[in-house]
């Protein structure tokens, strides 16, 4: 069994070394950073935009978005395979990534609100528009009983709502 363990070892040892260096995680963790960056100062555009209610122009970012997008998944994968050693050589390196993503997750976080926000008042607009062409639309009638009728089928008018700008 000894002479086993020992005819393993140097096939251990004769194996690749599949884990990035320390100046490729450096590397890494440096790309992300930037990255992380780019996509920050786009995501601030796109929601000082909706903000202003410049919706059209915010929309004009989104390849750009999508790209950057792409590029910080990809990072972060490659980074997650190199996580033990970047801890290792450059720890902290590895905190201020940590603290910069907080800080990119916390930006992302108020985007997300601001579209949603600027998505339910949207819809909130679009329904008015169709109460009011509905209120139109329907006779006022009465029943028997003196309450107001409920108007049919055939008194609704359907709602059309281009979705490009």
């Amino acid at each position: 069994m000894n002479h086993f363990n020992a005819s393993r070892q140097p096939m251990q040892a004769q194996r690749p070394n599949t884990a990035p260096g320390s100046a490729e995680a450096r590397k890494l963790a440096e790309g992300l950073m930037d990255t992380m960056s780019a996509l920050l100062g786009l995501i601030e555009r796109e929601t000082e935009l909706v903000r202003a209610g410049k919706v059209r122009e915010a929309m004009t970012l989104k390849s750009k978005k999508q790209e950057l997008s792409r590029n910080y998944v990809g990072a972060v994968s490659q980074l997650k395979a190199s996580q033990a050693q970047l801890a290792k050589s450059a720890p902290e390196l590895l905190s201020t990534l940590h603290r910069h993503h907080d800080a990119f997750r916390a930006m992302l976080q108020v985007n997300l609100t601001v579209l949603a926000t600027a998505h339910a008042v949207s819809e909130s607009v679009v329904r008015g528009v169709n109460a009011e062409i509905q209120k139109r639309n329907v006779p006022n009638t009465y029943t028997a009983a003196g309450r107001r009728a409920a108007p049919g089928p055939r008194h609704i008018t359907p709602l059309a709502v281009s979705r490009s700008l």
